[in-house]
């Protein structure tokens, strides 16, 4: 079995009891999978519980998708223009949403928009009779669309400034390695547009080693989405690393804030972490709210990616599935507190948080204009 529900049990979110946060207790993964004879296929089974707590729709639908492939895999071969409700779900996981022209009046016309993970990234008006092309076409450039959109970890961001000091050199291997960490692992994006054929990099071995790392139980053992499993996250997931005093990437608004801490010298020897913040609401909804990150903690430099981990699996494990509304993790700190979370991410991380470093003001760094720049060598 992928995936079993436990019992869910019943929040009042301080001062607001209009809201009841629902966590989701033995979201645990377990030993078996069912496997058809194509290769590239892992069918999950349907959940042995008496008692099924409530879902939202996405949550069947990924639940159904053999990780995000069914039924988008069929869909995208029939002849009309568009491609139904659960397969426009499921193609936000490969970086697309399906739009129409509002503008038009009378019968709509579709198209789909891409968000490749590069700056300004954003291809519009790609018709569904061009998807593959146009999807392998960049994965073959050696460009990606995979997670641009879904309820997974998006982009992680990292100055973009190309400054030569250590602590902004480690701030983007850093943003890199988390990213690597949080991609999908069960080939499916791959499977759809390329014939399973991947194309990547090889990955750092302390990533693959933290990926595969499950002394807290966090993994889901013998399933090709290790941390994801088949409900992946309740919602979309961001992630930002920064220096101290370097706000450019807005860190206080991301899901996960991550700072470089240096030693006099300028070695990178730990980082500060973030947690909570968001910016976006439902308009008329006043139960919604954005939200600034708090401090959760400080871990030191080799600890970073266990730390990250046992963060979004602690959102994974808790946030709220049945109400897409409340499903980012600030809703879930907003209900518990700060201290109850990162009581149960220790569980995860095996490690109590240091105390959090003392950090200058934040400052928003713009870097228009004439810089000193990098000497790139070959």
């Amino acid at each position: 079995m992928a995936t079993v529900y436990g019992a869910a049990t019943t929040t009042v979110v301080p001062n607001d009891p209009k809201i009841r946060v629902h966590s989701f207790i033995g979201f645990k993964p377990s030993h078996s999978l069912a496997f058809d004879q194509n290769p590239h296929v892992f069918l999950p089974v349907k959940p042995d519980t008496a008692t099924e707590t409530k879902r939202s729709k996405v949550e069947i639908i990924k639940e159904g998708s053999n990780y995000i492939r069914y039924p988008l895999n069929e869909k995208l071969l029939t002849d009309a223009p568009i491609i139904n409700e659960a397969a426009t779900q499921l193609i936000k996981f490969h970086g697309s949403y399906q739009q129409y022209n509002r503008d038009e009046r009378g019968a709509k016309s579709y198209s789909f928009m891409l968000r490749t993970k590069n700056p300004c990234g954003k291809l519009h008006g790609v018709l569904k009779k061009d998807l593959t092309t146009v999807m392998s076409s960049i994965i073959r450039s050696m460009g990606s669309t995979l997670g641009a959109c879904g309820d997974l970890n998006r982009n992680v961001l990292a100055p973009a400034a190309p400054i030569a000091r250590k602590d902004y050199l480690f701030a983007q291997e850093t943003a890199k390695n988390i990213a690597a960490l949080l991609t999908p692992q069960s080939g499916f994006y791959y499977d759809m547009w390329v014939d399973g054929e991947r194309i990547m990099t090889a990955e750092p071995p302390e990533v693959v080693k933290a990926r595969n790392d499950n002394n807290n139980g966090t993994n889901f053992p013998d399933s090709p989405e290790p941390i994801y499993g088949t409900q992946f996250l309740p919602r979309k997931f961001k992630i930002a690393v920064t220096v101290p005093g370097d706000n450019s990437v807005d860190i206080l608004t991301n899901d996960i804030g991550v700072v470089v801490v240096t030693e006099e010298n300028g070695e990178p020897q730990g980082f500060n972490l973030y947690v909570g913040g968001g910016r976006g609401r439902t308009h008329r909804l006043e139960t919604t709210f954005p939200r600034l990150g708090v401090p959760l903690g400080y871990v030191p430099k080799e600890d970073i990616l266990y730390a990250v981990k046992a963060i979004v699996v602690t959102q994974r494990d808790n946030g709220r599935r049945e109400d897409r509304k409340y499903s980012r993790m600030k809703y879930l700190i907003n209900s518990w507190g700060i201290e109850k979370f990162r009581s149960v991410v220790e569980q995860y991380y095996g490690k109590k948080f240091e105390p959090f470093r003392e950090l200058p003001e934040w400052e928003f760094k713009s870097y228009l204009g004439w810089h000193e720049q990098v000497c790139l060598t070959n």
